[in-house]
This record gives C-alpha cells, structure tokens and sequence, in this order.
C-alpha cells in the first residue's frame, strides 16, 4: 500500500480529541481520509472536528464511552451510515493508573480493563462487519507495559496483556479474511494520560508524576503509526521502547526485573 491508498477511506480513532489519538486524526486526514473521531467531551469533538475542517480533512464527531458496549454498538452504527464504510479501526482510547498492587483497589483494576480492554473489544467486534467488507485494518494501542513488567502499573500491564491475547487470536482468525490486525507499543510518550492518571483509591493523582527517560512526541508517534499501517505490520515497538527493551524482559526476566522494570517504572 502507498500512502494515498488511505485517500477517501473512512478511519475511526477512540481517544481522539488529544495526544496520539488527535496527531493521528491530523495524519491519517493529511492523506486524504475521512476521519470518525470517538471521544468523551462534546466540546473537545468539536473543536477537534473544527480544526480537522480547517485543513480540508473532512470529519465528524462522535460523543461515546467505549466502555459502554450499546453505547459502542449505536455509535458505530451511526458511523456506518454516515461514512458507509469502515476501512481502519484505531483502538486508541485508554487510562492508566500509578500505585502499587497492594494499595490499589479492585474497583481501579475493573475501570482500567473496562476501559482499556473491553473498549477496544467492543469497538472491534462492532466494526468487524464492516472492516471485513472493506478488507481493513485493525491498529491497537498497547504499551510497553504489554511485554515488560513495570512497578506501580499491575492493572494498566495486565490491561494491555489481555490486549495482546485477544488481537494475536483475532489476527489469526482474519488471516485468510483480508483484515489485517497491527500492535502498536509506543514508549512513554507526552500525553495526558500520565495526567489523569487513577491512584490505588480511584482518585486522580494529586501530583503528575514525571517521565523517564526519552519521551516521544505525539506527532512522531502518529507518523511512526501511519507507516505501519501502510505496510500492514503486525507489531510496532516505537520511540524509546526498542529490540533490547523487549529482549531482556523476555529472555532475561530476573536481569530486567532487578536491574532495568525499577529504572524505567520509578516514581
């Protein structure tokens, strides 16, 4: 695929209206999609929609909670009668929490999975009809935390575990049905999300914690993503989570448990 095989192709982005979610919308617009923006506030939709607009990309809004399975069902629907087709599906939309396992109560573990992982179940297997018919793809948003244990992040890493457990199968389902399904696990990158991140009670944090190391740009990211999505990869590992980061916590799990998970997980 190049990358005006994207022209007039309907892309649906969760998590839309900031951070990757948003540099994605102005990627995929820039070469030539149509753009179905999935968010929770009104007004962010439609400021995103507006400034979408006033670059010739054409979009429309959606206000839903994608942890809400009707919810996702009336949406995507809507979606389908407005665009007529779907031909990407990002599973964007995501929360995370910092606290430790023993502090965190069971009520965060339920919203992070609600969220992070039944959402993009939802709006997978809502979409999936029309995503087989148009032959698309299925891009969804992992982590790090997918393959690397990170102190204060149980709920969010076993979120994203269950992520890769379900769409490797799904990919496997699809691979002679023309949907091709692509992991993206981004690095820490400058987003919000840190921000409004649950503390162990449910509450957000009192004090927004501070990255470490290398933080990519939203905008990098999204121009990584696009790549990968016009050559149909099966997994991204991006900005500053490489080869080594993935090998030692695989092949060397008591090397990257002791040594490197505190340096790159700490408060």
């Amino acid at each position: 695929m190049m990358a005006h095989s994207f022209r007039n192709k309907t892309v649906v982005i969760t998590g839309a209206c900031a951070g990757i979610g948003r540099a994605l919308s102005q990627r995929f617009g820039m070469a030539g999609a149509r753009i179905a923006l999935i968010d929770l506030n009104r007004e962010q939709i439609a400021t995103c929609v507006d400034h979408l607009e006033s670059r010739g990309i054409q979009a429309r809004g959606y206000v839903c909670d994608v942890s809400d399975q009707k919810g996702v069902h009336e949406t995507m629907n809507r979606i389908v009668e407005d665009f007529q087709h779907i031909d990407v599906l990002v599973n964007n939309a995501g929360i995370t929490h910092r606290s430790l396992f023993e502090d965190t109560d069971a009520e965060v573990h339920h919203r992070l999975m609600a969220v992070n992982y039944f959402g993009a179940l939802y709006c997978t297997r809502e979409s999936l009809p029309a995503l087989l018919q148009s032959h698309g793809l299925v891009i969804t948003m992992s982590s790090m935390s997918g393959f690397a244990p990170l102190r204060f992040r149980s709920a969010y890493s076993a979120s994203k575990h269950a992520l890769h457990g379900l769409f490797n199968c799904l990919r496997v389902e699809l691979i002679d049905r023309g949907v091709d399904v692509m992991m993206v696990c981004p690095g820490f990158t400058a987003t919000d999300i840190y921000k409004n991140a649950l503390q162990g009670d449910g509450g957000i944090v009192k004090k927004p914690f501070t990255l470490s190391g290398k933080t990519a740009s939203p905008a990098d990211v999204a121009e990584e993503i696009f790549v990968g999505a016009i050559k149909r990869k099966r997994l991204l590992l991006l900005s500053n989570v490489d080869w080594r980061a993935r090998l030692f916590a695989r092949f060397f799990p008591v090397f990257f448990e002791r040594y490197l998970a505190h340096r790159i997980g700490g408060m």
